[in-house]
């Protein structure tokens, strides 16, 4: 991550220097005096071009005759009167995209009051700091090839800013997220033959360190409490399933926690139900929502939450064994129903069917969450933009549709009804575990709402176009973004650490007015589960 400090404005040798504009090109103090400084350099390189200071354009300068500086950076905050949080950190983003290809190792930003209507000097210091950082994360665990003239140097900002202390603040308040995100980026970019489930588990013991708590369940606790759902997709696989429960305990004692749950297929093949050749490399990402939990989990701990949380993760492979499970089975979860299994492929579902079981009966939580890359189906519907949203609950609902607008982080409410669930009967068990292809998205959240105790507040989120996404964006470069964990950290900051009267979906604490939600885009894309 970028090392970031605050203080007083400096040129550290062989900086570039970043300051800043607004819409129309009207320059900042910072960079009205630089222009001074320069003999006007920044008004006839803007003038020489289209740059206009729209919010993350980037005007690049080299060749000033400014000593230690290696090169100028005026970067546009856009509309002066609209400027919020996102916008300074696209603007923060847009420093680091345009210095890391450079060689440059420092950015020295000089960041002045940017008026009435915008963020303080310090929040708006740290946004801009956030966003760099997020932009300028990289997997580059496997690279030992690298030229160095293809290494990003960039490895530090210093910002110039009249609040120092206060952005400090703020920044070591951002730190913990920016981790958690971390995290879950590192653990989606892993390739299967790294990150299996025993790994996976691996990867989460020094959490314990943060004060988290790690019970883990492997192949005979799962038997013994009946876990078949789980252990049917599992079987094909040389790679034992492992069920992991993280723990944090920052709330009233005795209070009952929020439970999220991620589904955690470390590779999925598809089974015997097998997936086409092209593309399946990307299912190393199909434990994206167990990933998510992990990071979620990591960042309440470091940020010391005052909320009692449950992180669940249900980490399995889906393989085509001469042990795998077949089309035509009919397994038993936890709870007792039975399952035809029709397509191997829909695997996630019954992986999720047994650990919301499980953290009900264990835990029983005061509302539950989770997360799967569940679904092609969601993506043919909502593109890369937003994650599906399936509920039980209008409060719980529209908690997350707040969180998700206040973060950045698009959510689409898809419907429910009895109409779809009797798309899932079976000839000859309780259920299937797939429906007909119209409707897939819906069908398989309606599957997982059978596992549901009456009365509980449950919200699934299919993350399967927002875990992974082959385009950079404003705030990641193509691969794992990461997306998730921004959202429900905001969800347990704004609806439970308050305690059992802010909770969304029980009492009506915390039920925001849902965000205005723009037409989703639509993208092509294969992926069932």
């Amino acid at each position: 991550m970028l090392k970031v400090s605050f203080g007083k404005p400096t040129r550290p040798r062989g900086s570039a220097l970043v300051v800043f504009a607004f819409a129309g090109g009207k320059l900042l103090p910072a960079a009205t005096a630089l222009d001074r400084e320069t003999g006007g350099a920044l008004t006839r390189a803007a003038k020489g071009g289209r740059w206009n200071g729209k919010t993350g354009e980037v005007l690049p300068l080299i060749g000033l005759d400014l000593g230690e500086v290696s090169r100028v950076l005026v970067v546009g905050l856009g509309d002066s009167d609209g400027l919020d949080r996102a916008g300074l950190e696209k603007a923060g983003s847009a420093i680091a995209r345009t210095l890391l290809p450079t060689g440059v190792a420092t950015a020295a930003i000089h960041l002045d009051a940017l008026g009435a209507k915008a963020p303080p000097p310090a929040e708006a210091a740290a946004a801009i700091a956030f966003g760099a950082a997020m932009r300028a994360y990289s997997f580059d665990t496997y690279r030992t090839r690298r030229k160095p003239e293809e290494t990003p140097a960039l490895a530090s900002l210093a910002i110039g800013v009249e609040d120092a202390a206060g952005a400090r603040k703020a920044w070591e308040g951002l730190v913990p997220l920016v981790e958690g995100i971390f995290f879950t980026r590192d653990l989606v970019s892993e390739p299967a033959n790294i990150l299996y489930p025993e790994e996976f588990v691996n990867r989460l013991r020094p959490l314990t360190k943060l004060g988290l708590t790690l019970e883990v369940l492997g192949e005979k606790e799962m038997r013994r409490l009946g876990m078949g759902a789980l252990l049917g997709v599992a079987q094909g696989s040389v790679r034992e399933p492992r069920l992991a429960v993280l723990v944090w305990n920052g709330g009233a004692s005795g209070e009952a926690p929020l439970a999220v749950v991620g589904k955690g297929v470390c590779f999925d093949t598809g089974g015997i139900s097998l997936k086409p050749p092209a593309g399946m490399e990307d299912m190393k990402w199909d434990m994206g929502g167990a990933g998510v939990v992990a990071g979620l989990m990591r960042t309440l701990a470091a940020r010391k939450a005052r909320a009692n949380v449950v992180g669940v993760l249900g980490l399995v492979e889906n393989m085509p064994d001469g042990n795998a499970q077949r089309p035509g089975d009919v397994v038993t979860a936890m709870d007792g129903q039975t399952i035809e299994v029709i397509n191997t492929d829909a695997e996630g579902r019954l992986v999720l069917a047994d650990a919301v079981t499980y953290v009900q009966q264990t835990y029983k939580p005061r509302a539950i969450v989770d997360l799967a890359t569940l679904t092609g189906a969601i993506i043919i519907s909502l593109g890369h933009e937003y994650a599906g949203l399936f509920s039980n609950d209008d409060g719980l609902a529209e908690a997350l549709l707040a969180a998700g607008k206040a973060e950045g982080e698009g959510i689409w409410r898809m419907p429910m009804g009895e109409v779809f669930d009797r798309k899932l009967t079976s000839q000859i068990a309780d259920m299937k575990n797939v429906g007909p292809r119209e409707g897939g998205s819906i069908t398989a959240a309606q599957f997982i709402k059978r596992f549901i105790k009456d009365g509980t507040p449950w919200a699934h989120l299919d993350i399967a176009g927002t875990v992974w996404i082959n385009e950079a964006r404003t705030l990641h470069e193509k691969g794992a973004t990461g997306y998730g964990v921004r959202l429900l950290n905001r969800l347990v900051a704004d609806g439970y650490e308050g305690g059992p009267a802010s909770a969304p979906g029980r009492s009506g604490g915390g039920r925001k007015a849902a965000a205005a939600r723009k037409t989703p885009a639509a993208a092509r894309r294969r992926k069932r589960g």
